[in-house]
Parts: C-alpha cells; structure tokens; sequence
C-alpha cells in the first residue's frame, strides 16, 4: 500500500528532484502534459519550484505518493481562485512513474485529492485529461462524470494532435 502524503511548501521544495523525475518518466512515455522534448531537469525544476510556491500560498494541494520511501506519483488539486468559484477545484497532473504502475498509486492519489478538496471546501472538482489515456478509465472508475471533448486540444511529446475529454465530480 502506498504512502500518501500532502506536501508543504518545504516538502515539496525537498522533493523536487524525485518530482521532477515523475514528470520526465510520464512525459518520455508520450503524456500529454504540457511539455515537450527535450525536457530538461531545469524545466522540471521550474515547473515543481512554482507548484512549491503556489503551495506556500495555499492556492494548491499537493500529494506525493511513496513506495518503499521514494516519491514514485503525484497529484495537484488547484483553487478556483475567482470570486464567483469558491467551491471549485481543478485536478491536475496526476503522475505515477512507469515503475510504480499497477500498485493503486493513482487510486489512492484520487481518493486523498478529492477528500482534500472536500476538507477545503470544494463541492465540484473538473479536470482534462488526453482522450483514449489509460488515466481516462481511472477517472471513469472513480465516478467523475464526462462531460465533452474537444478535438486537437494539445500535442502528444512525439508531436502528433490529442484530443481532450473534460471531466467533473461533485463531492458530497
């Protein structure tokens, strides 16, 4: 069974290397999240220093999934920062290095975001994830209704189109 932690602004600043190692394994096999290749560890090291930092400001959740003691998966719950959206949240990157895969990290990553949200007081949690993804069905499992997809959202690393299904859950 996994570790699952929320990290601290410390924590997360602590982990950056193991994070940033998460990151670059999903993208080197073709997520679709953002980056492109050659993704470089200052990338990564950017990219985790400002999810740190957005953290410290409470305006993220951040979870870290650990096996044996190594980070091995992640997952982000952002705040709806607008005035007219404090019962919102989004979840973002929910990454499980491909060594760690088939343990439930990711089950167990989804259950602790969404109770996490619901402790915040977030009622309706929405995400985009790549269309045809294995992370699709695990959002499906777990009861996040589809609502609509939108064709050519974003580029796969190895540069070909990925469509985009967007996805929401009420907590209740």
């Amino acid at each position: 069974m996994p570790d699952i932690r929320l990290l601290s602004h410390a924590e997360t600043l602590d982990h950056i290397a193991a994070l940033t190692a998460v990151l670059a394994d999903c993208i080197a096999d073709n997520a679709s999240l953002g980056f492109m290749p050659p993704f470089s560890q200052g990338e990564g090291e950017t990219f985790w220093t400002g999810v740190a930092e957005a953290v410290g400001r409470g305006e993220v959740l951040l979870y870290g999934a650990f096996v044996d003691g190594w980070l091995m998966g992640t997952v982000q719950i952002g705040f709806a920062l607008k005035p007219n959206q404090p019962h919102r949240g989004d979840l973002m990157k929910l990454l499980v290095h491909r060594a760690a895969r088939g343990r439930g990290l990711s089950t167990a990553l989804m259950a602790a975001a969404e109770a996490g949200a619901a402790a915040s007081g977030r009622t309706l949690l929405v995400l985009d994830t790549a269309k045809g993804e294995l992370a699709e069905a695990i959002y499906e499992k777990r009861g996040w209704q589809r609502s609509g997809e939108i064709p050519d959202y974003a580029l796969f690393p190895d540069g070909r189109f990925c469509d985009t299904v967007i996805f929401y859950k009420r907590l209740t």
